[in-house]
């Protein structure tokens, strides 16, 4: 069976500077910047941020604007690291019943991003 070797995102913002400089708070890293695009990348996950002005604001999406969950390897570590860097998470650091460590996140233009961690992993 075919296996699936990296997650790319795609995601349509109105703002692409904003939603650059979000990113890089969260760590990313811009790798291009083809016309109308953003590109930004931070370890196996890769983010094609594109510009699109007529797009319905996230904001506007209610609970349908989820965007993404990102697992990690020391979710306390990360959470910490984006309080440092400025951003203003949705919810403390939580126990889940699934089995996730997590908190979330949101973007300037409102596409929440949750952040967990498998409970029990090594950190």
């Amino acid at each position: 069976m075919t296996k699936i070797l990296q997650n790319h995102y795609v995601l349509a913002v109105h703002d692409l500077d904003g939603s650059s400089k979000f990113f890089g708070a969260l760590g990313f890293k811009k790798t291009s910047e083809p016309r109308g695009w953003v590109f930004v990348e931070k370890d196996s996950c890769l983010i094609m941020i594109g510009e699109c002005p007529d797009a319905l604001a996230p904001s506007k999406l209610g609970d349908r604007n989820y965007f993404g969950y990102l697992s990690v390897d020391d979710v306390d570590a990360y959470h910490q690291q984006l309080k440092e860097n400025g951003l203003t998470t949705l919810s403390p650091v939580s126990d889940k019943p699934w089995g996730m460590r997590e908190f979330g996140v949101v973007s300037p233009e409102g596409h929440r991003i949750m952040i967990g961690q498998l409970i029990g992993e090594s950190r």
